[in-house]
């Protein structure tokens, strides 16, 4: 069985879907589809840039996602993909969650272009420039980043954000508390302490007021149960109710996401192979890391469609 896995924020790039559209009807579809449900071009954005505006959150997120659906409304509508038949659960990193559930159908495509907007509009409002921070720690295991974090407290907040994979977690927090956790995290085995290009301090407490907006526009959204199990950031278990899918969501994102301990469940579940929907397989990566015996694909390219559509 498969699990398909969706690509969180840091995947965009200009061109991004462009070749994808030109050559499936489907995909076209999915672009205009966007950019009526957020009254903007994105599309033009996506497929031309500049990549200063690409890269704002508010813009990044709603394409990243829909590159992914873009490819799995090819994979439907002329390879019959059915994620209920195909798949035994799906998974995204962060806010490749949403375009997880939006695959399985528990969210329109409209709902979730606007939901993953305003997600970008929020985690910024409650950041202000300058205040938060992200860094990587490479080499580390999860107990000394944890115990690294807990060391760096009294410079501020700063909590372990992603569990990604063995020896690669990210901590997020004040400016100030992430740098001296990183200080911190060489003493207990860190190779190396890279400080991630973003402005927000995504997953940590600092962005709770950005919780709370999303709680309050998920109140407002139907949530359908989702054709295939989606194992959830927050819990690295299955989800299927959409009343917990909503709660979840709210608190995703000021929650730890637990990729490791999501895909090290996959086996549990009888997953065989990820199957990597855009992005730049770093997901797959990821995969590789945390279960070899995990056979992976990724689907980007044309070609990639179809030689994955000959194995339905």
């Amino acid at each position: 069985m498969r699990a398909f896995i969706f690509p969180g924020q840091g995947s965009q790039a200009v061109g991004m879907g462009k070749a994808i559209a030109e050559a499936f009807a489907p995909a076209r579809e999915v672009f205009e589809e966007l950019d009526d449900a957020l009254s903007q071009r994105l599309s033009k954005l996506m497929w031309e840039g500049p990549e200063s505006d690409l890269i704002l959150t508010e813009n990044a997120q709603p394409a990243i996602m829909a590159a992914s659906i873009a490819i799995i409304r090819v994979l439907e509508k002329e390879a019959g993909l059915d994620l209920a038949k195909h798949a035994r659960v799906v998974a995204g990193h962060s806010l490749g969650e949403y375009s997880a559930l939006c695959a399985a159908g528990a969210f329109s495509l409209p709902d979730t272009a606007r939901l993953v907007r305003l997600r970008g509009q929020a985690m910024q409002a409650a950041s202000p420039v300058g205040v938060g921070a992200m860094s990587a720690l490479i080499g580390i295991e999860i107990d000394g980043a944890e115990a690294a974090a807990l060391e760096a407290a009294d410079a501020g907040v700063v909590v372990v954000a992603n569990d990604n994979a063995p020896g690669q977690i990210v901590i997020s927090g004040e400016k100030a508390a992430v740098d001296r956790c990183g200080e911190i995290a060489k003493t207990k085995g860190a190779k190396r302490v890279i400080p991630l290009a973003v402005s927000t301090a995504n997953h940590s407490p600092l962005l709770k007021p950005a919780g709370e907006r999303m709680r309050e526009a998920l109140a407002q959204i139907t949530i359908r149960p989702p054709r295939v199990p989606v194992v959830a950031n927050v819990t690295a278990g299955e989800v299927t109710e959409p009343d917990t899918i909503r709660r979840l969501l709210a608190e995703q994102v000021t929650a730890r996401v637990r990729w490791r301990e999501s895909v090290a469940a996959f086996h549990g579940f009888g997953v065989e192979t990820t199957v990597e929907v855009g992005g730049n397989k770093v997901l797959t990566g990821m995969v590789k890391r945390i279960d070899r015996e995990l056979a992976t694909l990724n689907l980007d390219t044309p070609a990639d469609i179809e030689a994955f559509a000959k194995t339905l």
